[in-house]
């Protein structure tokens, strides 16, 4: 349930929530925070022996994907890498390999050793087909360093087509432009909208001029 809703542990510890429990079943014994962190580690550790031994397994090639994270409450960069493959059944599955908290800065060295120590982790570094990244300088230069230390006869064409920029970054980059182009009318729609909803006599007096 923790895992599911991404509750705190510290939930463990609210009165009302022991009550509701206690409730249900009072000879149930509520587990500490320590119980329960202690416990979600081992279901991470059973998965992810579990997802390692199947991309192991796997006949057809990987694509990983990667991208910078940051929190809003604690203004923290997390880097998650994710593996997508096929699987014997032809459909796409997809595993998140690492979500790891990287300190500052986020430069291509950085980038490229965290992401070349998880592939040489899991043992993929050979199975690879892709690389999908954002558009920007930083990523350009971690590809370059990620490409010098695999070994390119174990890629697709040598590596020619390993790099791929990621096609909803890019879309959005060009929706951005687009809107501001427009953003003049789209403010002056914004600023009717508000003036005719402030009151529900200027909204009647909008819905009788449409009329």
């Amino acid at each position: 349930m923790v895992i599911l809703h991404e509750y705190p542990l510290s939930m463990v510890d609210h009165i009302g929530f022991r009550e509701f429990l206690h409730d249900l079943q009072p000879l149930f014994k509520v587990p500490s925070r320590n119980t329960l962190k202690s416990d979600i580690l081992k279901i991470y550790e059973y998965e992810r022996a579990k997802n390692m031994i199947a991309l192991e397994k796997i006949e057809s090639r990987i694509s990983i994907t990667t991208d910078m994270w940051t929190s809003s409450n604690q203004k923290r960069g997390f880097m998650v890498i994710t593996a997508h493959f096929i699987d014997d059944a032809w459909k796409l599955q997809s595993r998140i390999m690492r979500f790891i908290y990287l300190l500052c800065p986020h430069i291509a060295d950085v980038l490229s050793e965290t992401l070349l120590s998880n592939l040489m982790d899991w043992n993929i570094d050979r199975k690879l087909l892709t690389l999908t990244v954002d558009n920007c300088t930083t990523n350009d230069a971690m590809i370059n360093i990620v490409l010098s230390q695999l070994c390119t006869h174990s890629l697709v064409l040598n590596g020619e087509f390993f790099h791929m920029r990621c096609c909803a970054r890019i879309l959005n980059l060009i929706v951005k432009d687009g809107l501001d182009i427009i953003s003049g009318s789209v403010e002056k729609i914004c600023d009717s909208v508000a003036y005719w909803t402030v009151t529900p006599k200027r909204f009647e007096k909008f819905e009788l001029f449409a009329r």
